[in-house]
């Protein structure tokens, strides 16, 4: 399997049909105020650096990091179903990690779902902590938060 991982446009198609499946999915599992997903417009923002696996031509996953005041957040991270349990999310985290390193971010956070357990599993494995809501990000039902020191 030859994966590249390099910067995309999230206004690439490729890259939108990727965000409007992983929409739909978090609009599937989570109620409406309990879902922080950006927008294509969102993520084009000079702060975002959105990334995406692709093999062929074909975009099989995605991930950004918005940067923020001490810190820079894991955002959109998705692998299109038919390229699940390959590591291309475990991948596209270091990567992101690699990214924020080589500017001196020194931590990275993350807001997910109770209900996707892959993703739990995920950033446990690779040394996020569970914290408390940062940002804008408030206590709910299904929000679990998460950092991690570079």
């Amino acid at each position: 399997m030859s994966i590249t991982i390099a910067p995309v446009s999230p206004r690439d198609p490729r890259a939108e049909a990727l965000l409007l499946e992983s929409h739909a999915l978090m609009g599937a599992l989570f109620p409406p105020e309990e879902n922080y997903c950006l927008d294509i417009d969102a993520l084009c923002a000079p702060e975002i650096t959105f990334l995406g696996a692709e093999e062929n031509g074909v975009l099989l996953g995605c991930a950004a990091i918005a940067r923020a005041e001490g810190y820079a957040e894991v955002k959109s991270m998705f692998v299109s179903p038919e390229a699940r349990g390959l590591g291309l999310a475990r991948r596209l985290l270091q990567h992101l990690e690699r990214t924020a390193q080589a500017e001196g971010i020194p931590l990275l956070r993350l807001e997910t779902g109770d209900k996707l357990p892959a993703a739990l599993a995920l950033y446990e494995s690779t040394g996020f902590a569970r914290r408390g809501p940062f940002g804008g990000y408030v206590e709910n039902s299904s929000s679990l938060f998460y950092e991690k020191t570079l």
